[in-house]
């Protein structure tokens, strides 16, 4: 079922992804210079997304959703692609949304698209 999206309600707005922190939304934002120390151990959900990208944008309250419910068994963090860049240059993807799941440092899975949220849990699930 299709349900609209409140665009000011998304925290991936351009100029606005000061309010991603792992405080506010339980999803951390994931930049270049935090992204081994957040990455490197455990199972961790990756969204690689930028704000130009309509599916991202509906992604993001999915994500957050998401994040509530692994927590204590996962992370999820956005990275925005049209920030940052050396981080996502190991990962070789092309399409956005593309969701990867490492687990201690190491891609387990990859996900590409706009995903459900049931979809993404049991993802994540599959590897802790």
């Amino acid at each position: 079922m299709y349900r609209p999206v409140d665009m000011d309600f998304l925290p991936c707005q351009p100029g606005k992804s000061e309010k991603w922190t792992r405080m506010n939304t339980g999803v951390i934002a994931l930049t270049d210079d935090n992204f081994e120390k957040e990455t490197s151990q455990g199972v961790v959900m990756i969204d690689f997304w930028a704000p130009r990208c309509p599916p991202c944008r509906t992604l993001g309250p999915i994500l957050e959703r998401v994040a509530e419910t692994v927590a204590g068994k996962a992370k999820v963090g956005k990275y925005n692609v049209d920030e940052y860049s050396v981080s996502a240059d190991r990962f070789n993807f092309r399409n956005i949304p593309t969701l990867i799941i490492l687990k201690d440092n190491m891609e387990a899975e990859r996900l590409v698209g706009l995903q459900l949220e049931a979809d993404l849990v049991s993802a994540i699930l599959r590897h802790t």
